[in-house]
Order: C-alpha cells, then sequence, then structure tokens
C-alpha cells in the first residue's frame, strides 16, 4: 500500500512566525483556495492511494483532496487556525483527516513508515533546511515517492512586481534546485526542474511564480 508524506517550517517555529500564520488562516474565506496544488494532484495520480500525511497542511486544501480520492490522511501545522479551517473543509466535504498542532522540530513519525513526501510551498530558513528535509526524509521508505514544488529564489523578481506573489520575502528561505537535491540524496531524480509558471491560488499566491519540481524516488 502506498503512502505519502508533505511537509513546512519557519525559523525554528518561533512563536512571531506562529502568531503570523494564524493571523493570516484567521479570514472566514481560504486564504489559498480549497482546490489542491496543480502539481500535487497530477503527480497524485500516477501513485496508488494510501496513507498520506501532510507537515505545514494550513487550510486542508491539499489534505481534502487527497482524502477525497483515497488516501488515509494524517497532517499537521503549527497554526491552530488552519486546523480549525481544514477540519471545517473535511466536514464539508464528509471525508476524515487526522490532523495535529505541531511545528518541525516536536513531530514525529516512525521511520520508514510513509510511501511518499510531498513539500509542496514548506519554506524553511537556510539554516535549519537541511536538517528537516533529512528529518522528513527519514520517514520514507526505499521506494517512496518524493513530490516537492517551491518558490526559487529567482521568484524575487515576481515579488517586486507583484504583491500577491507569494513565498517568503527572505531570499535565503526561497530555494535553489541543486541544493534542495542535495537535501536529498540517495533519490532516483524522475524530474526535476525550475520552471515559470502562474499561480492561482487563493489571494496570496496569483500571478507569475518562479518555481522549483521535483519527482524522486527513494532508493
Amino acid at each position: 500500500m502506498l503512502r505519502i508524506l508533505l511537509c513546512n517550517k519557519p525559523i525554528r517555529m518561533s512563536k512571531y512566525h506562529k502568531d503570523f500564520w494564524n493571523d493570516r488562516y484567521s479570514p472566514e474565506e481560504f486564504v489559498y483556495g480549497e482546490v489542491p496544488n496543480e502539481y500535487l494532484k497530477d503527480k497524485l495520480s500516477a501513485l496508488s492511494p494510501g496513507t498520506i500525511v501532510l507537515p505545514a497542511e494550513g487550510e486542508g486544501r491539499n489534505a481534502i483532496y487527497a482524502a477525497k480520492n483515497g488516501w488515509t490522511i494524517s497532517a499537521f501545522d503549527q497554526s491552530e487556525a488552519g486546523q480549525k479551517k481544514a477540519m471545517l473543509l473535511a466536514e464539508r466535504h464528509s471525508v476524515s483527516i487526522d490532523y495535529r498542532v505541531s511545528d518541525m522540530d516536536t513531530i514525529d513519525y516512525p521511520g520508514q513508515s510513509f510511501d511518499a513526501l510531498a513539500l509542496i510551498y514548506a519554506h524553511f530558513p537556510a539554516d535549519v533546511r537541511r536538517e528537516y528535509h533529512q528529518k522528513l526524509s527519514s520517514y520514507l521508505k526505499k521506494g517512496g515517492a518524493l513530490i516537492l514544488e517551491a518558490f526559487a529564489k529567482e521568484h524575487t523578481k515576481n515579488q517586486q512586481v507583484n504583491p500577491d506573489a507569494g513565498g517568503p520575502r527572505d531570499i535565503n528561505a526561497l530555494y535553489d534546485l541543486a541544493e534542495i537535491q542535495a537535501d536529498f540524496e540517495g533519490y532516483e531524480y524522475k524530474e526535476a526542474l525550475t520552471a515559470v509558471i502562474e499561480l492561482s491560488e487563493g489571494s496570496h499566491h496569483l500571478g507569475k511564480a518562479d518555481v522549483i519540481r521535483i519527482f524522486a524516488i527513494k532508493k
């Protein structure tokens, strides 16, 4: 049976960062929309449903999509507001998800227990990025799939002209393809590229975006 995992984390999950996300998710509307990320949707279609865990899941759009397509959901985020909206969305779509309020430092799952790891706009600061990526990778069993979409460092030019382009404003929290591949050693990369896309994910991921996309299998 296939399992999958997704993730995110700020500067050691500071209270400031947690407060930021609670404030971001506090409006009644879903600020990143209710439809799944297109890259995740595409890659999930190539996998047989199993168990999926989604770190930094926010308002739950990706978890609910996966649940509706046969996945058993585990998710976490540091934001209580995000969890609340995810549970409301799950109820609206008549699906069940397990969603914890936790951060990257305290979350713990058994090693090699998931069949896929997906990181969708899960940005970590440079000083902890590799540590957290390796922690998450340890949860993935051999033969498991890595799915990643994140803002590339080139995305700063889009942020300068479009306040709704999304992504961290600190360039050090944006990603470089070679660095991310180095974080995930021991993978067979089926796809690893930078791309320019048009995002339409709620009110905070809108317009032109430079992104990294990875689909890889753990050896």
